[in-house]
């Protein structure tokens, strides 16, 4: 499964990086739930209890024995996604208690990510939720995966889309005090890190939106997600936006979004194509001075999913998930 929005994993690598070539003295853990130290795993001894908060009130784990420390390190180690959440779960049976146990889950998660597992970065999310509820990374990235292969046939639709909504949302309200950092950790890249999981958020909020018809409240979210992505912008953001001001008959706002996506998207992606062709289509409707839609609108390419709203001929294409 890709998201819509690919900073975030970036970021957060980046922030890694950066712990890497600083080994420090207490346990630590960082936002994707990769162990630290200049050998992958955490180098420090255990503590009796969490360190003090970052600056900013982000958050520092370790490890409160030496046996525990060296079991998160060896779990860990896991390179398999099914082998790494079967180790995370051991973990989480023999030290129930660990504030460790849940980036072992957001690691489960990310490589089921990279796998391209959508249900199972549910699922190992889910677990990563229950064993730290307000890290704002597996809240965001349980959201953004239930909106985006949540089908429209699925039986338990608005439970899954509640479920994201109620997740995002979640990542909003804990991203000054949940998030899991390294220590020393540059304080610009933990604001970029943070500028991404919002976006993550917003933009997981207006597709939430968009799924229930609700463009008036999608418009609103993508706003905001477009506000917090202003540093590295996303197309698609920007044609989930124009697509959601199109529905709500505001022409000229959405004209200036497709304008955007178009601007912002990788030369000959499908994503430039399709803000091309939204482009193309509201333009026609200003031209006309018409508050109907033309002809058929563009038709969108096989996503990974149904699209967010069908195509017929009062509909705008949907962007791409």
């Amino acid at each position: 499964m890709k998201s819509s929005v690919t900073s975030l994993a970036m970021i957060l690598a980046a922030i890694m990086a950066m712990a890497q070539t600083t080994p420090v003295k207490t346990q630590d853990a960082s936002p994707s739930g990769q162990p630290q130290g200049q050998s992958g795993a955490p180098s420090a001894s255990p503590g009796n209890a969490q360190a003090p908060p970052s600056s900013g009130g982000n958050r520092v784990l370790q490890a409160k024995t030496q046996d525990e420390l060296k079991a998160y390190q060896d779990a860990s180690a896991k390179a398999d996604p099914t082998e790494m959440e079967a180790a995370a779960d051991a973990f989480a049976a023999k030290y129930p208690n660990s504030e460790m146990k849940g980036t072992l889950y957001v690691r489960a998660m990310g490589l089921y990510g990279q796998a391209n597992n959508g249900e199972k970065v549910i699922e190992a999310g889910r677990k990563a939720i229950a064993a730290d509820p307000t890290n704002p990374v597996p809240l965001v990235q349980v959201a953004s995966a239930l909106a985006e292969i949540t089908r429209d046939t699925d039986l338990d639709r608005e439970q899954r889309l509640g479920e994201a909504a109620k997740d995002a949302q979640a990542a909003i309200d804990n991203i000054n005090t949940g998030l899991v950092v390294p220590p020393k950790a540059p304080p610009e890249k933990i604001a970029a890190a943070k500028a991404s999981i919002l976006t993550m958020a917003y933009d997981t909020l207006g597709m939430v939106n968009m799924n229930k018809k609700d463009f008036a409240a999608a418009e609103q979210a993508l706003l905001k997600a477009a506000d917090t992505s202003k540093a590295n912008p996303e197309a698609v953001i920007y044609l989930r936006l124009s697509v959601a001001q199109d529905q709500l008959k505001q022409y000229r706002q959405a004209l200036d979004s497709a304008n955007k996506a178009v601007q912002y998207a990788p030369q000959g992606s499908t994503a430039q194509s399709l803000a091309k062709q939204q482009q193309a289509r509201v333009q026609k409707l200003i031209d006309a001075g018409s508050t109907s839609s033309p002809a058929t609108p563009p038709a969108t390419p096989a996503p990974t999913k149904p699209p967010t709203q069908p195509t017929t001929q009062s509909q705008p294409a949907t962007p791409p998930h």
